[in-house]
């Protein structure tokens, strides 16, 4: 059984597609939440799926091996980015080379990097004229958006298209594909 923590900044709606996708697996354990953020939906997210939830602040995050020691105390193998916005620091990083996983709303390498998340990714999108978008699975390094792809999935954009309703395009490549992709990396069979 391998554990996951999911480390999460806003509403948690991949948090709870993914905690859902793995409930009763024998393969992958969710073990807790991390947020970055007070207040936000994710934390009642968490706790109606039955999750224990941290919350640590940016001198937690980034001055200290609080986090790192919770993912040490809850044995965790893998973590997830679930909508988690904050570059992950180099003591985490170089404990979990490779073993840490993220979510783009756009093909990268276009439309990633700091600022680039969310909403402001479709606008520049649509913006653009592109003819397509889409989600970018990949490994986490020291800068946003710039680890190793592990899995894109495209959808068209049509002239009727706003960021609106790309994002809701984007939304349903996120629930098919990102709890599949993730069990494929811990299970190797990506």
């Amino acid at each position: 059984m391998k554990n996951i923590v999911l480390f999460a900044s806003g509403n948690g709606s991949n948090v709870q597609q993914i905690t859902e996708y793995f409930r009763g697996s024998k393969e992958v354990n969710v073990a807790c939440v991390v947020v970055n953020r007070k207040n936000i939906y994710v934390i009642e997210r968490a706790k109606n799926l039955g999750l224990e939830c941290y919350y640590f602040n940016r001198e937690d995050f980034y001055n200290s091996d609080k986090v790192l020691n919770l993912l040490k105390e809850k044995q965790a193998d893998y973590i997830i980015l679930a909508g988690f916005l904050w570059l992950v620091p180099k003591n985490i990083l170089s404990e979990y080379e490779r073993k840490i996983i993220n979510i783009h709303p756009a093909l990268l390498p276009k439309y990633g990097g700091k600022g680039m998340y969310g909403h402001n990714v479709h606008e520049a999108v649509i913006e653009n004229k592109e003819q397509e978008s889409g989600i970018t699975i990949h490994f986490v390094n020291q800068e946003y958006d710039k680890g190793d792809i592990i899995f894109q999935a495209k959808c068209e954009i049509t002239q009727q298209d706003n960021a609106e309703s790309l994002a809701e395009k984007i939304h349903i490549l996120e629930k098919e594909y990102f709890p599949k992709i993730i069990e494929r990396v811990i299970t190797n069979k990506i």
